[in-house]
């Protein structure tokens, strides 16, 4: 795992904010619902890419290429996030889905691993925008020991190799530690590589 601090300028921030706003306006948020349960997560959300991932009560956890509310193809994703996969991945594909989750002052993420791809070699790039949200990160076994991180705006997590399928996942966010989002939250970026190059 690598924590990138201030991998993005406020400028490039900005800009990247510009284009997920943007994808929203043609995807928009909503609200993804637990499997087999129904139950709201607390976060929304939206997808760029050719595959967006998306979860709900009748089929469970999945990747498809199509929004679940409107029927249309996902928004491609923005150059400068492809770019930043490109610097950083160490991986000689392209990714296919970037998830967009929203987070307000209240919305939280249970520990989880990101195992729903079927490329395992292929990192999970995220990147934060706006308020500071308290990150947990363990091993790849639930209950092992874990440690905290501060994602502020702008940082980036790559989680590759032996940390692919750690558990992660965000205990709160901070509200009002960042000034980017005039509505206030967190926009969380996460790039991902779904199916296997041939």
């Amino acid at each position: 795992m690598r924590h990138l601090q201030e991998e993005l300028t406020p400028v490039e921030q900005a800009a990247l904010l510009a284009e997920i706003r943007a994808i929203i306006r043609q995807a928009p948020l909503f609200v993804p619902t637990m499997p087999r349960s129904g139950r709201p997560m607390s976060v929304k959300m939206t997808n760029a890419g050719v595959l967006g991932w998306v979860t709900d009560k009748a089929r469970g956890y999945r990747y498809q290429a199509t929004h679940p509310k409107t029927g249309g193809p996902w928004p491609a994703i923005p150059s400068r996030l492809l770019a930043l996969w490109r610097g950083l991945a160490d991986y000689p594909h392209a990714p296919e889905a970037c998830l967009i989750n929203y987070y307000t002052g209240t919305a939280k993420m249970g520990l989880h691993q990101d195992r729903d791809e079927d490329d395992f070699t292929a990192p999970v790039l995220s990147v934060s925008l706006g308020d500071t949200a308290i990150f947990r990160v363990g091993g790849t076994t639930r209950k092992g020991p874990t440690r905290k991180l501060l994602l502020k705006s702008g940082d980036v997590v790559v989680l590759g190799g032996a940390d692919r399928l750690a558990y992660h996942g965000v205990d709160r966010v901070l509200p009002d530690s960042s000034d980017l989002l005039e509505e206030g939250g967190r926009f969380n970026l996460t790039l991902r590589r779904v199916t296997k190059p041939e």
